[in-house]
């Protein structure tokens, strides 16, 4: 049951160009190009301009600062303009002149599509090497490497690669007959619910974490299960894998003490408005959205 249209954030919209990062010569071209545009990350937020909101790339001479190549990271070659993102550690709120920074989850409702995954590529990014300034192993400093895409430790001993973090969660939409399962977290806004979630672990197959993670927050099983469609959510390094299943019991139990609230839904009930329903740029809402549709993927 893959569904093909993109979840918010997603999508082979960048040219990762991988075989350039390794290619000293082609990115001190780069980064001297008036061609090549940069994605400057200040708090997690990301720069935006104009009415509707579109993400704003600076040019080189709009840069306005000197970065050397370990400070850059390069996403790849976006809209054919090689694409550089960099942290901004300012006090103030940088490039006011050219537009302003905001969040993710508020670049997801407005941004096109192309321009919402490459702000989610540059924040996760961004945010990895903010995480990741020593090595794991020997706790020496580790400097980037690879044009950004590695980090590599400086003891000579050690020299341990580090890749950027990605942590796989599954995210699934349980139901039986005409309802389905949703749950609530005690820190969450009044009235809103979700799908059921949680980290893949070590040793697990995906379908065996669906069947755990929602046994162990509800007491409830599952059977059959279908893959639905994936979402990078940088907040700060998850990829959600989402899910539908088809319960085979129904009686709920808070078993692990993650959820303050699991109960079943009816179409009514969630389109009534009585309850928050996740947020529009999640894949949790994607696939509530999508039972409520009867299988329509919109």
């Amino acid at each position: 049951m893959t569904v093909e249209n993109q979840n918010v954030l997603a999508g082979a919209f960048v040219d990762r160009s991988g075989e350039r990062r390794k290619d000293d010569e082609w990115l001190a071209e780069a980064l001297e190009s008036d061609d090549s545009r940069f994605v400057p990350v200040w708090r997690k937020q990301c720069l935006v301009a104009g009415d509707p909101p579109a993400a704003k790339l600076l040019t080189r001479k709009e840069l306005g600062r000197s970065l050397d190549e370990h400070e850059l990271i390069f996403l790849g070659v976006f809209k054919e303009h090689p694409t550089f993102a960099f942290g901004v550690d300012d006090d103030e709120v940088p490039y006011e002149d050219f537009g302003e920074f905001h969040r993710l989850r508020y670049l997801g409702t407005v941004l096109p599509p192309d321009e919402a995954n490459l702000a989610a590529h540059a924040r996760a990014l961004v945010g990895w090497h903010a995480s990741q300034v020593y090595c794991n192993r020997c706790g020496s400093e580790a400097r980037p490497a690879a044009a950004g895409n590695v980090r590599i430790c400086i003891n000579e001993d050690c020299a341990r690669q580090l890749f950027p973090r990605v942590d796989p969660a599954i995210i699934v939409l349980v139901h039986k007959d005409d309802r389905c399962l949703l749950g609530r977290q005690a820190q969450w806004p009044e009235g809103r619910f979700s799908t059921i979630a949680g980290f893949v672990e070590p040793g697990e197959r995906l379908e065996d974490a669906v069947r755990r993670e929602v046994y162990e927050e509800t007491n409830v099983r599952v059977g059959s299960i279908a893959y639905h469609s994936s979402q990078p959510w940088p907040f700060p390094s998850s990829l959600m894998l989402g899910f539908v299943a088809e319960a085979t019991t129904t009686d709920i139990e808070l078993l692990d003490g993650e959820l303050e609230e699991a109960r079943w839904f009816t179409r009514d009930e969630l389109l009534s408005g009585s309850r928050k329903l996740p947020f529009q740029i999640s894949i949790a809402r994607r696939l509530v959205d999508h039972w409520i549709n009867l299988g329509d993927p919109a």
